[in-house]
């Protein structure tokens, strides 16, 4: 006999499809859930730099390094080349104006000096010789005027005689032209001889202006002679100290090259190194400072070097505004903050590894309760050593995090742990 057999509602097959489905409704789920929900990710705040936004003075400055020079400094130069025969001082020496510091030998310049001498001397000579023969050939002239102006004188007194005798009718025709011609000649002659003194006196004064022009040239050129010996002896051209001093006793040096340098005592200047970039904002009038024995100093820039050199950086000297610190030396070195920008106010972020991964476009902002922080939209002007310009995005009294965000990937909301 036939028996009805009950059917099982939940059969192992469809409990296992049912289990099926209801695992992968929820990993579906579970997916949407947590893809659509910002990330997170737990810090220790031990771990972290957190910052408040203020709103201060801000001024936009770079860090250099200047080295102390003196105000002024005279490079020494063999002015004539030689032998350095004698030192006078050695290296370090503070010198006054003339004082001198070594003397140099050089054979061919005392012997063109000795020739120069012996020139100018014969010139001399040769000049005394023809001023005494020019007087004595004026004399001589002289001598014939006076006969000249005497014979007139004979022939005009028998003329004049002989034209009253001859108007008188006591005398005949040819006596009286005889007496007339010879007048006549004694004139002509005496005309022709006021022309030779006077061609004679020019003549005589131009061979003197000549002569005294070459001896005065000759001269001239014995004193740059002498000059030129005189300058193997180096001197002290300012008071001051010297420095770098390059010369040994038997050394020969050349025309021109360097010997040594001297620094005037009358204060120092800062010579500093500056990044090629910021060539367009460096000018004159820019104005710097820094500390030296826990006080701080001003500079300004007095002297742009704007050639650029090898190593991508450009020179500029600075001077002390003000006071010279105490105790300052040459050659020391100083950590400067060149101001690139007049004081102003403004919202100021402090410096931190945070930009490195932002570019300034955004900052983890704490939350008021300091629980979490999360992102927060900004805007970052300028800078300096210690804070960022903050143009939007924050407002004094906000709390953010500083420190880098290396480790953060697209995390969106950090909850904060103590």
């Amino acid at each position: 006999m036939d028996r009805v057999i009950e059917k099982k509602t939940w059969s192992t097959k469809r409990l296992m499809t049912i289990a099926g489905i209801t695992g992968v409704v929820l990993l579906v789920g579970g997916s949407i859930f947590f893809t659509s929900g910002k990330s997170k990710l737990n810090v220790d705040t031990e771990r972290i730099t957190i910052s408040e936004v203020k709103k201060g003075a801000f001024q936009e400055f770079i860090p250099v390094n200047g080295v102390v020079l003196p105000l002024t400094t005279i490079y020494l130069d063999a002015i004539e080349g030689g032998r350095v025969e004698e030192k006078y001082v050695e290296d370090g020496a503070v010198l006054k104006k003339g004082d001198p510091i070594l003397r140099l030998s050089n054979t061919d310049l005392e012997l063109s000096l000795a020739n120069q001498q012996t020139a100018v001397f014969n010139v001399l000579t040769q000049m005394q010789i023809s001023r005494d023969q020019a007087q004595q050939n004026t004399i001589t002239k002289l001598n014939s005027m006076a006969d000249v102006d005497n014979a007139l004188k004979e022939a005009e007194r028998v003329y004049n005689l002989d034209k009253k005798l001859y108007d008188q009718k006591a005398i005949g025709l040819q006596e009286y032209q005889s007496a007339l011609n010879l007048y006549n000649y004694q004139v002509r002659r005496k005309r022709l001889a006021v022309q030779i003194l006077k061609q004679d006196t020019v003549s005589t004064g131009a061979q003197a202006k000549q002569s005294a022009e070459s001896y005065a040239n000759m001269k001239g050129t014995l004193e740059l002679m002498k000059k030129k010996v005189g300058d193997l002896i180096v001197r002290a051209p300012i008071d001051g100290q010297l420095t770098s001093m390059d010369a040994e006793i038997g050394q020969s040096k050349n025309k021109g090259e360097h010997l040594g340098q001297l620094d005037a005592q009358g204060g120092f200047k800062v010579r500093v190194d500056v990044e090629e970039h910021y060539l367009s904002r460096i000018y004159t009038g820019l104005k710097g400072d820094f500390t030296f024995a826990e006080k701080n100093y001003k500079l300004v820039i007095k002297k742009v070097y704007t050639s650029v050199e090898k190593t991508g950086r450009f020179t500029v000297d600075m001077e002390f505004v003000g006071e010279v610190p105490k105790g300052i030396r040459k050659g020391q070195t100083l950590q400067i903050r060149l101001a690139l920008s007049d004081e102003t106010t403004a919202l100021l972020v402090p410096k931190g590894g945070f930009y490195q991964q932002t570019g300034g476009n955004w900052i983890f902002k704490v939350s008021e309760d300091g629980k979490t922080a999360y992102k927060t939209d900004i805007q970052i002007g300028r800078f300096n050593t210690d804070n960022y310009e903050l143009l939007q995005g924050l407002k004094p009294g906000d709390k953010v995090i500083t420190s880098s965000y290396e480790n953060y990937g697209d995390i969106q909301e950090l909850v904060l742990k103590k």
